[in-house]
């Protein structure tokens, strides 16, 4: 008989559902669209260039995120290149960010905890970030949000100590804080740092002589860390500060129809940090004054509302947003109801069972053909496409999957048991789509055999090529694979460039430039039912 999985998960069980989860799916595909292959290409920039201060996609300044999840990521690239494909490399700093996350979220758990509840409470704090839907998939891309994540579960877990050592406590959070800052959009640093502003006029126990010590060291510091890029950016260029600070200040369509974005998408990629925090606030509503409540509470509220004013309304701007929210979920996990707990224990097992028994179905469908129904399927998504038996990744997924089946069959009864569990089977699905499906996925995702083959039909010496309705991340992943990095058409100067690339729908040509103009290469990513990409060369 097998020994129980004890509760709360040791440090040691908790750091091995962590890497189950995060390693998984970092290496062993191209970028993808949309944010991956944006942070790729940024990377691949700074490497071409040696510019690590203005981020660049394509060759065109890209200012809507500040540059540290880069500069990490360039330094992988540049150490691994050799060893590894540059994009996988590059992607290791998403592993790095997002285990740092966990670790970091964790030890503020801990750290404002009584002390009965401290390792439950630690512990689902770690599982709640880990088992956001939201984080499944974008956890494994290239992506700035990651390092903000980072930077602010660094410093919600610097704020424990904020009145026992003060002066350190501070520089921590300003530092942690400040790199928030300089990873990606402004809103959630700022709304962390005004909900701790707030907590020292609000709560009484931060209403003391070292609220000014940890204050007057940790806003000034972040503010001085977060101001650093756009400073040397005005210095490099009035022009390009300019355009940063239109981004960064102007908000991106109605607050009303932002917030019914961020609230309806919310509900799934928040969950179930949000349900749990909401219970946190009912069964602590009596210690609402408390810091560690009113912090994490205010914060959330803060960042909800500045990304609706503001937006865009992306999903990846709900990824930082998921610091405070465990913070806060993680508090109401031991005193959870037994009819909720087992709610979400059993649904999540239940969830999980069925989605990861569909992906071994679909696996069996890619490699054998049976069953016939399910294979067709998956080659009428990826036609052409021809499933080859890899051993590691097999056993890999074998692995996942009798992990988890020993977390879902042995774990002892216990309130963090079905968040343990949820997470358990978020690593289950992830890790087993990763090991069994990632060559069929990238196989119809991947923008490399597009590059390759119009790359084939550019003659050397041809001259510029210009481009009609070609997407950003498109022009990125041809200028990533291919070193395509066509120019904007100029109706002005119809013949500037002798070649022209379009970006069209496969079923017609409605956007074909003119008779004199022959197409000599009309190309597609495997049944891709909405992109064409067609190159013409100007006859005259």
């Amino acid at each position: 008989m097998l020994p129980r999985f004890t509760q709360p998960p040791t440090p040691i069980a908790l750091a091995a559902i962590a890497f189950a989860f995060v390693l998984p799916g970092l290496a062993g595909h191209d970028p993808w669209k949309t944010h991956d292959v944006l942070g790729i290409s940024i990377v691949h920039g700074m490497a071409q260039t040696g510019d690590g201060l203005v981020p660049r996609v394509a060759g065109l300044a890209w200012l809507s995120d500040p540059p540290l999840y880069h500069w990490l990521a360039l330094a992988f690239g540049s150490a691994l290149h050799k060893l590894i494909e540059f994009h996988a490399a590059a992607r290791l700093a998403s592993g790095v960010f997002v285990l740092c996350a966990l670790w970091l979220i964790h030890a503020a758990a801990r750290d404002w905890s009584h002390v009965d509840d401290r390792r439950a409470t630690a512990a689902a704090a770690l599982l709640v970030m880990l088992g956001s839907v939201g984080l499944m998939v974008h956890a494994h891309e290239a992506l700035p949000e990651l390092a903000a994540l980072a930077g602010l579960c660094g410093a919600l877990a610097a704020l424990p100590h904020a009145t026992t050592r003060p002066a350190t406590a501070g520089a921590l959070f300003g530092v942690a804080l400040g790199c928030a800052f300089l990873s990606a959009n402004w809103i959630a640093p700022a709304a962390l740092g005004i909900a701790v502003i707030a907590a020292h006029l609000a709560c009484g126990e931060w209403r003391s002589r070292r609220a000014f010590v940890f204050l007057g060291i940790g806003i000034p510091l972040s503010l001085a860390i977060g101001a650093a890029w756009p400073v040397a950016l005005a210095m490099r260029s009035r022009e390009l500060y300019a355009a940063w600070w239109a981004l960064a200040s102007q908000p991106q369509d109605t607050m009303l129809r932002n917030l019914e974005y961020f609230i309806s998408t919310g509900g799934w990629f928040t969950w179930p940090a949000w349900p749990l925090a909401v219970w946190t606030l009912w069964a602590l509503r009596r210690r609402l004054a408390e810091p560690r409540v009113f912090v994490p509470t205010v914060a959330s509220l803060a960042i909800l509302a500045g990304i609706s004013y503001w937006g865009p309304r992306e999903d990846v701007n709900l990824i930082p947003l998921l610091a405070p929210l465990a913070l806060l979920a993680s508090q109401g996990v031991p005193s959870l109801r037994r009819g909720a707990a087992a709610a979400l224990d059993w649904f999540g097992v239940i969830t999980f069972a069925f989605f990861a028994s569909l992906v071994w179905l679909g696996y069996l469908g890619i490699m054998t053909g049976f069953p016939p129904k399910v294979a067709d399927n998956f080659v009428r998504a990826a036609p052409g496409f021809i499933g080859r038996f890899e051993l590691f990744s097999f056993l890999m997924a074998i692995a996942l999957s009798l992990g988890w089946l020993y977390i879902a069959l042995f774990t002892s009864p216990s309130p963090s048991r079905s968040v343990t569990r949820w997470a358990a089977g978020i690593g289950l699905l992830w890790g087993t789509f990763a090991m069994l499906w990632m060559p069929w996925a990238d196989y119809q995702k991947s923008y490399r055999p597009v590059a390759m083959q119009l790359g084939a039909r550019i003659a050397p010496g041809s001259g510029c090529m210009a481009q009609r309705f070609l997407g950003l991340s498109q022009a990125a992943a041809l200028d990533y694979h291919a070193g395509i990095r066509p120019r904007p058409f100029d109706p002005r100067k119809p013949e500037a460039c002798r070649l022209l690339l379009i970006q069209g729908a496969p079923g017609n040509e409605l956007d074909a430039p003119g008779p004199a103009w022959r197409k000599i290469a009309d190309v597609g990513r495997p049944g891709d039912r909405n992109e064409r990409y067609r190159l013409y060369r100007l006859t005259k």
